[in-house]
């Protein structure tokens, strides 16, 4: 494992789980970091948009807590919430996100973050062979199979796609 390696792959690395690391050139400009990965890893990595997922940070009471969906589509707070067994959930405040988690937003990785936090990964995610999700940086994506994803980060599965 190289010493460069994030703390995503090299949890990964750890726990044994087969992945595969897929680099793009990240424009610096870009806000909007999902949406990049889906433009140039869609034809890249022969995926669909639907496999490229976001790691989103929630607020809940007494803490933080993940969410993990495919980056087309938007969250559906209520479904998180009860997904989480929590009360309420609002989007973290991004610095908060940042120094939990240990990475910058854009590159929020569900992998290797400083604690491990309640997460959640939308049942779609079991629809694949393989899912695609930050590796701890911005213009770098991880393949791994759902099953992994879900059993590393301990995730809950739900439905927790706005509709």
């Amino acid at each position: 494992m190289s010493r460069a390696a994030t703390p995503a792959l090299a949890a990964l690395s750890a726990a044994q789980v087969p992945h595969e690391v897929l680099r793009y050139r990240h424009d610096p400009r870009q806000v909007s970091f999902g949406t990049e990965a889906v433009e140039q890893l869609t034809t890249a990595a022969g995926v669909a948009p639907e496999q490229i997922y976001k790691t989103l940070i929630l607020a809940v009471p007494g803490g933080l807590a993940v969410a993990v969906l495919p980056v087309p589509a938007k969250l559906a707070l209520k479904a998180a919430t009860a997904a989480l067994g929590v009360a309420r959930a609002t989007m973290a405040d991004p610095a908060v996100a940042q120094r939990s988690t240990g990475y910058v937003v854009g590159g929020i990785s569900p992998f290797g973050q400083r604690r491990a936090l309640p997460t959640v990964v939308d049942s779609s995610a079991l629809d694949f062979e393989k899912v695609l999700c930050s590796a701890g940086q911005r213009g770098c994506d991880v393949a791994v199979a759902p099953t992994d994803l879900i059993r590393l980060t301990g995730a809950t599965t739900a439905d927790i796609q706005a509709r």
